[in-house]
């Protein structure tokens, strides 16, 4: 759910209340809430007064990473073998492409710059490559058209010589930075441009100020590769 704090227990109660009320279900499976988060608890406690079964499992992970005011910093705190890894990655990569720089897509850019990205995204393997079917392409193009002007929404990319080598889509909101979603130029794969894209966000957004670099739910091997925290989430399971 998404709401005041303020008005969450409120929330909650009547949200299960609801549930509780109709006769056209027995089980439901409400994914994706923090395990220590208030939401959760709201939740349950919502269940226990409405009579109905509760139980919490497992929903995977969310890493998160809190960012320091700079981003030496930030590579001083990752474990040596973390901070040798991206240091090599990135001189690996600025000694083959030198003039490759961060860009981040406007107004007047996003619509070409969308259809790059998902050029690049249909070429990655497995299910990744089969997720921007025409629908999702105009699920990103409708997001972009609505919160890009004001920064909330990002595409941003690693331009060499006029072409982009690899991608991101993610949205600055309140004092944080959300990964969505990355491809990249399968050309450059032996270079990591993918890690060095993810590098040079986390370093924009400290410099941006800003305070937590959340790479959303899936706990995928790469996301621990810049000193994030598997943040557990939990489903609420209830049943009639």
């Amino acid at each position: 759910p998404v709401g005041l704090p303020e008005a969450r227990e409120t929330a909650a109660k009547e949200l299960v209340a609801a549930l509780a009320a109709r006769d056209d279900w027995r089980d439901a499976d409400l994914g994706g809430s923090p395990r220590n988060g208030d939401w959760l608890r709201a939740l349950l406690k919502a269940a226990g007064d409405a009579g109905l079964e509760a139980a919490v499992a497992d929903d995977g992970a969310a890493p998160f990473l809190d960012l320091p005011p700079t981003y030496e910093e930030y590579l001083t705190k990752l474990p040596a073998k973390l901070r040798h890894e991206l240091r090599r990655k990135e001189r690996r990569f600025a000694a083959a492409l030198a003039g490759a720089r961060l860009v981040d897509a406007t107004p007047e850019t996003v619509t070409e710059d969308l259809t790059r990205f998902t050029e690049l995204h249909r070429t990655s393997p497995g299910p990744k490559g089969k997720f921007m079917v025409p629908g999702m392409e105009l699920f990103f193009r409708r997001l972009a058209q609505a919160m890009v002007g004001d920064g909330t929404f990002r595409l941003a990319y690693l331009e060499s010589e006029g072409d982009m080598v690899a991608a991101a889509v993610g949205f600055r909101w309140r004092d944080r930075f959300l990964l969505y979603n990355s491809a990249f130029d399968h050309g450059w794969a032996e270079l990591s441009p993918g890690i060095v894209m993810v590098t040079r966000l986390i370093r924009s957004a400290i410099e941006e100020r800003l305070q937590g670099f959340d790479l959303l739910k899936g706990d995928l091997p790469y996301k621990l590769r810049f000193g994030a925290r598997p943040r557990r989430l939990a489903r609420l399971r209830l049943r009639r």
